[in-house]
Protein backbone atom coordinates (compact mmCIF):
# COMPACT_ATOMS: atom_id res chain seq x y z
CA UNK A 1 0.00 0.00 0.00
CA UNK A 2 3.33 2.62 -0.59
CA UNK A 3 3.31 5.25 -3.57
CA UNK A 4 5.38 7.23 -4.85
CA UNK A 5 5.19 10.90 -5.64
CA UNK A 6 8.53 12.28 -7.74
CA UNK A 7 9.40 15.93 -7.76
CA UNK A 8 11.35 16.58 -10.60
CA UNK A 9 12.71 19.83 -10.63
CA UNK A 10 15.87 20.14 -12.91
CA UNK A 11 19.10 19.20 -10.39
CA UNK A 12 16.83 19.25 -7.45
CA UNK A 13 14.60 16.21 -7.93
CA UNK A 14 13.61 13.76 -4.90
CA UNK A 15 11.28 11.51 -4.28
CA UNK A 16 8.09 11.26 -1.44
CA UNK A 17 7.64 7.89 0.09
CA UNK A 18 3.85 7.56 1.47
CA UNK A 19 2.56 4.51 3.16
CA UNK A 20 2.74 2.36 6.29
CA UNK A 21 6.26 1.55 7.97
CA UNK A 22 8.03 3.85 6.29
CA UNK A 23 9.82 4.43 9.65
CA UNK A 24 11.01 1.01 9.89
CA UNK A 25 12.47 0.67 6.56
CA UNK A 26 14.21 4.56 7.02
CA UNK A 27 17.55 3.38 7.18
CA UNK A 28 17.23 1.83 3.40
CA UNK A 29 15.74 4.51 2.27
CA UNK A 30 18.18 6.91 3.22
CA UNK A 31 21.74 5.35 2.79
CA UNK A 32 21.64 5.80 -0.73
CA UNK A 33 22.03 9.75 0.23
CA UNK A 34 24.86 9.42 2.37
CA UNK A 35 28.76 9.55 1.77
CA UNK A 36 28.90 8.47 5.87
CA UNK A 37 27.00 6.06 8.01
CA UNK A 38 25.65 9.37 10.10
CA UNK A 39 22.64 11.56 10.22
CA UNK A 40 21.67 14.56 12.77
CA UNK A 41 17.89 14.21 13.55
CA UNK A 42 15.96 17.96 14.97
CA UNK A 43 12.95 16.83 16.21
CA UNK A 44 10.18 17.97 19.35
CA UNK A 45 9.32 16.78 22.66
CA UNK A 46 5.84 15.34 21.61
CA UNK A 47 7.29 13.86 18.34
CA UNK A 48 10.50 12.42 20.04
CA UNK A 49 8.49 10.83 23.08
CA UNK A 50 6.72 8.72 20.58
CA UNK A 51 8.54 7.61 17.33
CA UNK A 52 12.27 8.89 17.52
CA UNK A 53 13.56 5.33 18.77
CA UNK A 54 11.93 3.58 16.05
CA UNK A 55 13.54 6.07 14.11
CA UNK A 56 16.72 5.44 15.68
CA UNK A 57 15.98 1.30 15.05
CA UNK A 58 14.82 2.18 11.52
CA UNK A 59 18.24 3.64 10.94
CA UNK A 60 20.53 1.57 13.09
CA UNK A 61 19.13 -1.58 10.57
CA UNK A 62 21.08 0.24 7.52
CA UNK A 63 23.92 0.48 9.99
CA UNK A 64 22.84 4.63 10.21
CA UNK A 65 24.29 6.07 13.39
CA UNK A 66 22.12 9.00 14.55
CA UNK A 67 22.42 12.03 16.85
CA UNK A 68 19.22 14.16 17.86
CA UNK A 69 18.23 17.16 19.28
CA UNK A 70 14.62 17.73 20.89
CA UNK A 71 13.05 21.32 21.07
CA UNK A 72 9.88 22.42 22.71
CA UNK A 73 6.57 21.20 20.77
CA UNK A 74 4.34 24.40 19.17
CA UNK A 75 4.25 27.23 16.66
CA UNK A 76 6.27 29.27 19.17
CA UNK A 77 9.32 26.99 18.57
CA UNK A 78 9.83 28.64 15.06
CA UNK A 79 11.81 31.59 16.07
CA UNK A 80 14.89 33.57 15.76
CA UNK A 81 16.73 31.64 18.95
CA UNK A 82 15.63 28.30 18.14
CA UNK A 83 16.90 28.57 14.98
CA UNK A 84 20.54 29.53 16.01
CA UNK A 85 19.99 26.25 18.51
CA UNK A 86 19.75 24.44 15.70
CA UNK A 87 22.51 25.57 13.98
CA UNK A 88 24.93 26.01 16.52
CA UNK A 89 24.04 22.27 17.56
CA UNK A 90 24.53 20.87 13.92
CA UNK A 91 28.05 22.73 13.96
CA UNK A 92 28.53 21.05 17.15
CA UNK A 93 27.68 17.78 15.35
CA UNK A 94 30.61 18.94 12.88
CA UNK A 95 27.86 18.48 9.75
CA UNK A 96 29.36 18.72 6.35
CA UNK A 97 28.28 19.56 3.44
CA UNK A 98 27.46 16.19 1.71
CA UNK A 99 25.60 14.89 5.12
CA UNK A 100 22.44 14.54 6.02
CA UNK A 101 20.21 16.52 8.32
CA UNK A 102 16.66 14.83 9.41
CA UNK A 103 13.31 17.30 9.69
CA UNK A 104 11.71 14.61 12.02
CA UNK A 105 8.07 16.44 12.88
CA UNK A 106 5.03 18.30 12.03
CA UNK A 107 5.41 21.41 9.90
CA UNK A 108 6.93 23.32 12.65
CA UNK A 109 9.98 21.42 12.69
CA UNK A 110 9.81 20.96 8.99
CA UNK A 111 10.31 24.37 8.56
CA UNK A 112 12.86 25.48 10.78
CA UNK A 113 15.18 22.52 10.46
CA UNK A 114 14.76 22.83 6.71
CA UNK A 115 15.64 26.71 7.38
CA UNK A 116 18.95 25.45 9.93
CA UNK A 117 19.84 23.60 6.84
CA UNK A 118 19.32 26.34 4.16
CA UNK A 119 22.20 29.06 5.67
CA UNK A 120 24.46 25.79 7.21
CA UNK A 121 27.44 25.84 5.61
CA UNK A 122 25.52 27.71 2.46
CA UNK A 123 23.43 24.78 2.38
CA UNK A 124 23.19 21.14 3.45
CA UNK A 125 21.21 18.39 2.36
CA UNK A 126 18.26 17.21 4.60
CA UNK A 127 15.29 14.84 5.06
CA UNK A 128 11.68 15.37 5.85
CA UNK A 129 10.11 13.06 7.79
CA UNK A 130 6.94 14.65 8.70
CA UNK A 131 4.70 13.10 11.35
CA UNK A 132 1.53 15.21 11.14
CA UNK A 133 -0.92 14.73 8.32
CA UNK A 134 -0.35 18.66 7.84
CA UNK A 135 3.23 18.09 7.00
CA UNK A 136 2.63 15.25 4.72
CA UNK A 137 0.33 16.96 2.55
CA UNK A 138 1.96 20.51 2.75
CA UNK A 139 4.80 21.77 4.36
CA UNK A 140 7.17 18.99 3.42
CA UNK A 141 6.82 19.19 -0.21
CA UNK A 142 8.48 22.03 -1.88
CA UNK A 143 11.16 23.36 -0.37
CA UNK A 144 9.30 26.55 1.08
CA UNK A 145 11.25 26.52 4.49
CA UNK A 146 11.30 29.77 7.80
CA UNK A 147 10.35 30.89 10.83
CA UNK A 148 8.13 33.52 12.31
CA UNK A 149 8.88 37.05 13.65
CA UNK A 150 7.14 39.33 15.72
CA UNK A 151 6.02 41.15 11.94
CA UNK A 152 4.01 38.09 10.88
CA UNK A 153 4.13 34.13 10.24
CA UNK A 154 7.13 32.88 7.73
CA UNK A 155 8.51 36.24 6.90
CA UNK A 156 11.92 35.08 7.12
CA UNK A 157 13.16 31.98 5.07
CA UNK A 158 14.50 30.09 1.96
CA UNK A 159 13.58 27.69 -0.80
CA UNK A 160 15.60 24.74 0.45
CA UNK A 161 13.92 21.77 -1.54
CA UNK A 162 14.46 18.68 1.00
CA UNK A 163 16.73 15.55 -0.63
CA UNK A 164 14.08 12.80 0.17
CA UNK A 165 10.42 13.06 1.98
CA UNK A 166 8.75 9.82 3.51
CA UNK A 167 5.17 10.29 4.92
CA UNK A 168 4.70 7.17 7.26
CA UNK A 169 1.27 6.77 7.62
CA UNK A 170 1.40 4.80 10.74
CA UNK A 171 2.46 7.86 12.69
CA UNK A 172 -0.56 9.80 11.92
CA UNK A 173 -2.15 7.00 14.26
CA UNK A 174 -0.70 8.86 17.14
CA UNK A 175 -2.38 12.52 16.68
CA UNK A 176 -4.70 13.64 18.72
CA UNK A 177 -8.34 13.83 16.88
CA UNK A 178 -7.63 17.94 17.11
CA UNK A 179 -4.67 18.37 15.04
CA UNK A 180 -5.82 15.35 12.76
CA UNK A 181 -8.67 17.40 11.80
CA UNK A 182 -6.50 20.87 11.70
CA UNK A 183 -4.73 18.88 9.15
CA UNK A 184 -7.62 18.37 7.05
CA UNK A 185 -7.76 21.75 6.33
CA UNK A 186 -4.81 21.61 4.22
CA UNK A 187 -6.23 18.80 2.51
CA UNK A 188 -9.53 19.91 1.46
CA UNK A 189 -7.89 22.79 0.04
CA UNK A 190 -6.00 20.86 -2.28
CA UNK A 191 -9.65 19.94 -3.72
CA UNK A 192 -11.09 23.26 -3.81
CA UNK A 193 -8.36 25.05 -5.76
CA UNK A 194 -7.70 22.47 -8.63
CA UNK A 195 -9.59 19.54 -8.02
CA UNK A 196 -13.42 19.27 -7.84
CA UNK A 197 -13.52 15.43 -7.92
CA UNK A 198 -11.07 14.96 -5.10
CA UNK A 199 -13.70 17.59 -3.28
CA UNK A 200 -16.11 15.09 -3.84
CA UNK A 201 -13.95 12.12 -2.69
CA UNK A 202 -13.61 14.15 0.81
CA UNK A 203 -17.52 14.10 0.85
CA UNK A 204 -17.57 10.53 0.62
CA UNK A 205 -14.31 9.59 2.21
CA UNK A 206 -13.67 12.05 4.71
CA UNK A 207 -15.07 10.44 7.61
CA UNK A 208 -13.69 7.08 7.38
CA UNK A 209 -10.14 8.99 6.65
CA UNK A 210 -10.57 11.16 10.06
CA UNK A 211 -11.22 7.53 11.82
CA UNK A 212 -8.29 6.11 10.60
CA UNK A 213 -8.91 3.81 7.20
CA UNK A 214 -5.03 3.66 6.25
CA UNK A 215 -6.55 3.11 2.64
CA UNK A 216 -8.33 6.76 3.00
CA UNK A 217 -5.21 8.22 4.49
CA UNK A 218 -2.87 7.07 1.78
CA UNK A 219 -5.16 7.92 -0.78
CA UNK A 220 -5.62 11.74 0.58
CA UNK A 221 -1.65 12.30 1.38
CA UNK A 222 -1.21 11.09 -2.05
CA UNK A 223 -3.67 13.04 -4.01
CA UNK A 224 -2.40 16.13 -2.30
CA UNK A 225 1.00 16.05 -2.46
CA UNK A 226 0.42 15.14 -6.25
CA UNK A 227 -1.08 18.25 -6.80
CA UNK A 228 1.39 20.27 -4.86
CA UNK A 229 3.89 18.76 -6.72
CA UNK A 230 2.74 19.83 -10.04
CA UNK A 231 2.29 23.05 -8.92
CA UNK A 232 5.77 23.58 -7.60
CA UNK A 233 7.06 21.99 -10.67
CA UNK A 234 5.55 25.15 -12.69
CA UNK A 235 6.57 27.93 -10.13
CA UNK A 236 9.15 26.71 -7.73
CA UNK A 237 9.48 30.09 -5.96
CA UNK A 238 5.86 31.42 -6.12
CA UNK A 239 6.32 33.96 -9.22
CA UNK A 240 2.52 32.07 -10.39
CA UNK A 241 0.79 29.62 -9.95
CA UNK A 242 2.31 28.44 -6.58
CA UNK A 243 0.32 30.97 -4.98
CA UNK A 244 -3.08 29.06 -5.43
CA UNK A 245 -1.36 26.93 -2.75
CA UNK A 246 -2.40 29.72 -0.42
CA UNK A 247 -6.34 29.40 -0.66
CA UNK A 248 -7.73 30.65 2.73
CA UNK A 249 -3.98 31.50 3.67
CA UNK A 250 -4.11 35.61 3.88
CA UNK A 251 -6.95 35.18 6.55
CA UNK A 252 -5.64 32.51 8.23
CA UNK A 253 -2.14 34.40 8.88
CA UNK A 254 -4.32 37.17 10.02
CA UNK A 255 -5.91 35.00 12.70
CA UNK A 256 -3.31 33.38 13.41
CA UNK A 257 -1.54 36.39 14.20
CA UNK A 258 -4.49 37.95 16.32
CA UNK A 259 -4.50 34.60 18.36
CA UNK A 260 -0.79 34.78 19.15
CA UNK A 261 0.18 32.02 17.58
CA UNK A 262 -1.13 29.92 19.99
CA UNK A 263 -2.96 26.55 20.80
CA UNK A 264 -6.20 28.33 20.46
CA UNK A 265 -5.56 28.55 16.79
CA UNK A 266 -3.93 25.65 14.65
CA UNK A 267 -2.57 26.41 11.40
CA UNK A 268 -4.92 23.74 9.70
CA UNK A 269 -7.88 25.00 11.31
CA UNK A 270 -6.95 28.54 10.18
CA UNK A 271 -6.90 27.14 6.61
CA UNK A 272 -10.30 25.77 7.27
CA UNK A 273 -11.70 29.14 8.68
CA UNK A 274 -9.71 31.33 5.68
CA UNK A 275 -10.82 29.12 2.82
CA UNK A 276 -14.65 29.38 4.00
CA UNK A 277 -14.35 33.30 4.09
CA UNK A 278 -12.68 33.00 0.86
CA UNK A 279 -15.25 31.16 -0.62
CA UNK A 280 -17.80 33.31 1.10
CA UNK A 281 -16.30 36.49 -0.19
CA UNK A 282 -15.99 34.97 -3.83
CA UNK A 283 -19.14 34.54 -3.59
CA UNK A 284 -20.19 37.97 -2.50
CA UNK A 285 -18.00 39.55 -5.53
CA UNK A 286 -20.42 37.15 -7.61
CA UNK A 287 -17.79 34.96 -8.53
CA UNK A 288 -18.83 31.82 -7.67
CA UNK A 289 -22.60 30.14 -6.54
CA UNK A 290 -23.49 30.78 -3.05
CA UNK A 291 -24.20 26.90 -2.83
CA UNK A 292 -20.24 26.87 -2.75
CA UNK A 293 -19.44 28.36 0.33
CA UNK A 294 -22.78 26.46 2.05
CA UNK A 295 -21.36 23.22 0.80
CA UNK A 296 -18.01 23.66 2.04
CA UNK A 297 -19.09 25.19 5.63
CA UNK A 298 -21.55 21.87 5.71
CA UNK A 299 -18.71 19.34 4.77
CA UNK A 300 -16.05 21.35 7.42
CA UNK A 301 -19.33 20.91 9.81
CA UNK A 302 -19.71 16.97 9.36
CA UNK A 303 -16.29 16.15 10.33
CA UNK A 304 -15.90 18.33 13.06
CA UNK A 305 -13.19 20.59 11.71
CA UNK A 306 -13.51 24.83 12.59
CA UNK A 307 -15.80 26.28 10.62
CA UNK A 308 -16.55 30.12 11.42
CA UNK A 309 -14.72 32.79 13.45
CA UNK A 310 -17.30 32.28 16.32
CA UNK A 311 -15.26 28.81 16.32
CA UNK A 312 -12.43 30.05 17.87
CA UNK A 313 -11.98 30.62 21.80
CA UNK A 314 -11.83 33.78 23.24
CA UNK A 315 -11.98 37.21 21.67
CA UNK A 316 -10.83 38.25 18.13
CA UNK A 317 -9.85 42.15 16.76
CA UNK A 318 -12.65 43.69 14.67
CA UNK A 319 -12.60 43.86 11.00
CA UNK A 320 -10.13 47.00 10.65
CA UNK A 321 -7.55 45.34 12.92
CA UNK A 322 -8.11 42.08 11.21
CA UNK A 323 -7.30 43.66 7.47
CA UNK A 324 -4.29 45.77 9.27
CA UNK A 325 -2.97 42.01 9.81
CA UNK A 326 -3.28 40.72 6.56
CA UNK A 327 -1.14 44.03 5.32
CA UNK A 328 1.73 41.63 6.73
CA UNK A 329 1.12 38.56 4.53
CA UNK A 330 4.00 37.62 2.06
CA UNK A 331 1.20 37.75 -0.78
CA UNK A 332 1.39 41.46 -0.73
CA UNK A 333 2.65 42.40 -3.74
CA UNK A 334 3.22 46.83 -4.28
CA UNK A 335 1.23 47.42 -1.49
CA UNK A 336 -1.70 45.43 -2.94
CA UNK A 337 -3.35 42.23 -1.28
CA UNK A 338 -3.35 39.55 -3.49
CA UNK A 339 -6.70 36.82 -2.51
CA UNK A 340 -6.98 33.71 -4.38
CA UNK A 341 -10.84 33.43 -4.72
CA UNK A 342 -12.83 30.57 -6.57
CA UNK A 343 -14.61 30.61 -10.01
CA UNK A 344 -16.13 27.14 -8.47
CA UNK A 345 -15.54 24.62 -6.33
CA UNK A 346 -12.29 23.11 -8.11
CA UNK A 347 -11.61 26.31 -9.60
CA UNK A 348 -9.10 29.18 -7.86
CA UNK A 349 -7.44 32.25 -9.53
CA UNK A 350 -4.75 34.43 -8.27
CA UNK A 351 -5.55 38.22 -7.76
CA UNK A 352 -5.46 42.03 -6.34
CA UNK A 353 -8.30 43.13 -7.93
CA UNK A 354 -10.32 43.13 -4.33
CA UNK A 355 -12.29 46.04 -2.77
CA UNK A 356 -11.36 47.05 0.62
CA UNK A 357 -15.32 47.23 1.60
CA UNK A 358 -15.93 43.46 0.46
CA UNK A 359 -13.18 42.40 2.89
CA UNK A 360 -14.29 43.88 5.52
CA UNK A 361 -17.93 43.24 5.13
CA UNK A 362 -16.95 39.47 4.98
CA UNK A 363 -14.81 39.77 8.23
CA UNK A 364 -17.55 42.51 9.75
CA UNK A 365 -20.75 39.78 9.27
CA UNK A 366 -18.24 36.36 10.27
CA UNK A 367 -17.17 38.14 13.40
CA UNK A 368 -21.02 39.33 14.03
CA UNK A 369 -21.87 35.38 14.04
Amino acid sequence: MRDLVQVNLPGREYDIHIGPGLLAGAGDLITPLLSQPRVTVITDDNVGALHLEGLRAGLASAGIKMQSLTLPAGEGTKNWANLTTCVEWLLDQKVERRDVVIAFGGGVIGDLVGFAASILRRGVRFVQIPTSLLAQVDSSVGGKTGINTRHGKNLVGAFHQPALVLADIDVLGTMTPRDFLAGCGEVVKYGLLGDAEFFEWLEVNGPKMAAGDVAARVHAVRRSVQMKAEIVMRDETEQGDRALLNLGHTFCHALEAATGYSDRLLHGEGVAIGCALALELSSRMGLCSQEDPSRLRAFLRDMGMKTDLRDIEGDLPDADALLELMGQDKKVLDGQLRFILTRAIGDSFVTSDVPRTAVLDVLQDALAL
